[in-house]
């Protein structure tokens, strides 16, 4: 059950693209410490190609990234 009061954070896997994530997450780098977050709604890199990581900066666009057929069950394996 959730508290309308809370905002929700959501998590979308964009076909070919970033993850966008929506709401108040807290971002952690690889030394489990925040980083700073500009924007409500930001794009995590999925193609390992970014050069402002953990961002998303279109570099999947030229370096022919693909992820793959999206789990028919909801599961994310």
């Amino acid at each position: 059950m959730t508290d309308e009061r809370t905002p929700q954070v959501t998590v979308t896997a964009c076909p070919d693209g970033p993850l966008l994530v929506r709401g108040p997450a807290t971002i952690l780098d690889a030394d489990g410490r925040p980083v700073p977050r500009r924007r409500a709604t930001v794009a995590l890199c999925r193609c390992g190609g970014t050069a402002v990581p953990p961002w998303c900066d279109g570099t999947h666009k030229v370096n022919g990234y693909r992820s793959g057929p999206e789990p028919q069950d909801g599961s994310l394996s």
